[in-house]
């Protein structure tokens, strides 16, 4: 059974100080691009947006699915909200972060796997490579969707 955490509470466990405080967003910043990995990087990451996901996608897909699929699908469905959002304010089909979440999803999913983590290292260097798999990833969603184009 999973443990019920109120939106606040949620928020302090991965900001490490309570919804509103003033170093709030620097902290989400510094606990999520000095994650010692890729997977750790999206558990601090927007501490808002991810306990609804957390919530009402990723925690009753795992009740019938591996965890990992749950992760892929949470991915996509953050993408496609984003893509939702985007589309409304351009008023046109906008179709871009729905396969961008989706590889980085399968980023977290394929580093959690192989293990890699690289908490041993500095800060700047951490930071450097969970920036990395998002510049990656944001390059790899541009070269595809320019096959297509």
């Amino acid at each position: 059974m999973h443990s019920t955490l109120s939106l606040s509470q949620y928020v302090k466990k991965r900001n490490g100080v309570p919804l509103g405080a003033s170093h709030s967003m620097r902290n989400m910043l510094a606990r999520s691009f000095g994650a010692k990995s890729f997977p750790v990087f999206w558990r601090y990451w927007n501490p808002i947006w991810s306990y609804y996901l957390s919530r009402n996608v990723m925690r009753p897909l795992t009740n019938f699915l591996p965890i990992s699929i749950a992760t892929l699908i949470t991915f996509l469905v953050s993408g496609a909200l984003h893509d939702i959002a985007v589309s409304i304010v351009k008023w046109k089909t906008v179709v871009f972060f729905t396969p961008w979440f989706g590889i980085m999803g399968l980023m977290v999913i394929a580093s959690q796997k192989a293990g890699i983590l690289y908490g041993h290292l500095a800060w700047p260097i951490r930071a450097s490579i969970n920036a990395s798999f998002i510049f990656v990833s944001l390059g790899v969603t541009y070269y595809v969707e320019s096959m297509y184009a």
